[in-house]
């Protein structure tokens, strides 16, 4: 008796220390899954965001990123990686240079050219002296 009451505690304690085993591998299996499914919301939160800024910036004009939102809830994932990226200035760039144009050249804008220092159209020799009327009484 006291045998078989030896063996039967023991066969529970093994079936016991299983089932701890399976449920430890069971609660790491699923804070596996869990990061992995925060992880990837974390992404796709991040590529409908990029996206959003780059159709803000007249980079992108493709609405796209609405549709993923949709798709990538039934597990149907479009990467915005496929996009195409039109390169160049943004919206509000492009309409500044509309209004203003360019802007040209900065430095140097004041410089003698070779044609500007022979071009004596200008040149009026009694005022560059002093000798021009009115002068004389002071």
């Amino acid at each position: 008796k006291k045998i078989r009451q030896k063996l039967k505690s023991k066969q529970e304690a093994m079936e016991r220390s299983e089932k701890a085993k399976q449920l430890r591998a069971m609660r790491k299996y699923g804070k596996k899954v869990q990061t992995e499914i925060l992880q990837r919301r974390q992404k796709e939160k991040k590529n409908i965001l990029n996206a959003v800024k780059k159709y803000q910036k007249g980079l992108s004009d493709k609405l796209d990123f609405l549709d993923e939102e949709q798709t990538s809830s039934q597990g149907n994932k479009k990467g915005s990686a496929n996009q195409q990226i039109k390169k160049g200035p943004n919206a509000k760039r492009r309409y500044k240079n509309q209004k203003f144009g360019f802007g040209g050249k900065k430095k140097g804008s004041k410089w003698n050219t070779k044609e500007s220092f022979n071009d004596v159209s200008s040149f009026r020799s009694k005022v560059a002296h002093n000798k021009g009327p009115g002068k004389r009484g002071k």
